[in-house]
């Protein structure tokens, strides 16, 4: 009997650790957040390399006051200004830490500031993605819902 029982918390106890693990791909797909007031959507997309991205979709606010398209004129690349803000790539090179059960390696960049920022991303227990931003030992984090 006390080997049932033994057993049967070792089995409870293993399955509960493997719930709670994430898997390197389930930050791919559409996410959504807020910021500053406004809402927008990121597709994060799995690469060639194994390395994962994410693209600017939509945003609430793309306008500016002329009624005009957002670009992004804040750009470091000269190259990259002419880009609205709802087709901005923000990370590339994002590769996931299975030890640490978080992805990281890699910069986000900011549309708004033109800034990068060194980007951890964490999966949270009720299933959102905080999106974490560092720059200088300052740090910004962002709450990212999975869109059905």
């Amino acid at each position: 009997m006390k080997r049932i029982f033994t057993t049967l918390i070792a089995v409870i106890l293993t399955t509960m650790c493997v719930m709670g693990q994430t898997n390197a791909d389930d930050i791919i797909g559409t996410w959504s957040g807020r910021q500053d007031g406004a809402g927008y959507r990121v597709k994060v997309t799995k690469q060639s390399d194994g390395t994962y991205q994410g693209q600017m979709l939509w945003m609430e606010r793309d306008k500016d006051a002329d009624g005009k398209k957002l670009l992004d004129t804040k750009n470091p690349d000269k190259k990259l200004r002419n880009v609205p803000h709802d087709r901005v790539v923000i990370f590339t090179g994002l590769k996931y830490n299975a030890d640490k059960q978080h992805w990281g390696g890699t910069k986000i960049y900011d549309p708004r500031r033109g800034m990068k920022a060194h980007l951890t991303v964490f999966m949270e227990r009720d299933g959102r993605l905080r999106v974490k931003g560092s720059l200088l030992g300052i740090s910004e984090s962002v709450y990212w819902t999975k869109v059905k």
